[in-house]
């Protein structure tokens, strides 16, 4: 039955002139809009990852933070390698244990200690260090770090030689990281960090090159079109929010689909609209 129903949306997007979902929500890197904003972020990131910085991108649900992540993964310099974390609620030790793997390879085996991890992963950074190459952290959900998380990446900030840090720690969370950045307890962390970017929603005119944009990768002949009103309404349904762009979008090419059109107009957007807010409310 799932089969038959991925097949059936295939025809669907296939009679409209892709060759994908242009609207997909999960985070394809085919589809980032080369945007200020989305840019300066990723050049915030990558000066973290040049200089040994402690680096926050934050912002709120749907923006974006995990594909500008991934893309910076794809992305990487050749003398750079990564510790990539999803899921923040673990343990220090469980992160030290997981920060060895992603650059060794080797899993940590049998109970040992944080302090014992601690020094190992220094002298790890260290040899790497020798040989040009320079570590970065980057932690998504951020978020979502416990206390003790918190706590040790402040001690993983302190992981240097006299010429340069060790490892840069690149924290990627929903804007709650700046509230709990702000409690007095945080203060030794939070002067620690010294690059920091916000996402915001995109204004009408980038919620209009968005769309237009996605359309365009996906086609495989002229792009679909979509009418300025369209668009419009589709900024002010989502409030600028990408993922929720998404959403009212690919229902409204369903829509069109249904309707044998192949341009989208602002009645399909408001009905799309109509039915994703109707989702929110089960």
């Amino acid at each position: 039955m799932t089969t038959d129903l991925s097949s059936h949306l295939d025809s669907c997007y296939s009679a409209l002139g892709f060759s994908t979902a242009p609207f997909q929500i999960t985070p394809d890197t085919g589809f980032l809009v080369p945007q200020r904003q989305y840019l300066e972020a990723i050049g915030h990131l990558r000066y973290g990852m040049a200089t040994g910085s402690f680096t926050l991108l934050t912002g709120d649900v749907g923006l974006g933070k995990t594909l500008l992540c991934r893309y910076l993964m794809q992305q990487l310099p050749r003398n750079v390698r990564t510790a990539y974390v999803f899921n923040p609620q673990q343990s220090y030790t469980e992160l030290l244990a997981s920060i060895i793997y992603d650059l060794t390879g080797n899993l940590v085996r049998g109970k040992t200690s944080a302090a014992r991890l601690h020094d190992r992963l220094f002298n790890e950074l260290a040899q790497l260090a020798g040989r040009g190459i320079r570590v970065a952290l980057l932690i998504d959900e951020a978020h979502r770090l416990p206390a003790e998380l918190l706590e040790g990446l402040r001690m993983l900030s302190n992981l240097e030689t006299g010429q340069r840090k060790l490892i840069s720690l690149l924290l990627v969370g929903q804007n709650e990281l700046e509230q709990t950045l702000q409690a007095p307890e945080m203060r030794a962390l939070r002067q620690r960090i010294s690059v920091w970017h916000r996402l915001r929603p995109f204004t009408q005119r980038e919620s209009r090159e968005y769309i237009e944009h996605r359309l365009r990768i996906a086609s495989t002949e002229q792009p679909m079109a979509i009418t300025a009103h369209a668009s419009w309404v589709a900024h002010r349904k989502s409030n600028g929010v990408p993922r929720r762009l998404n959403q009212i979008c690919d229902r409204a090419l369903m829509a069109a689909y249904m309707s044998d059109s192949h341009t989208l107009n602002a009645r399909l957007m408001r009905r799309a609209a109509r039915e994703v807010t109707a989702l929110d409310r089960l």
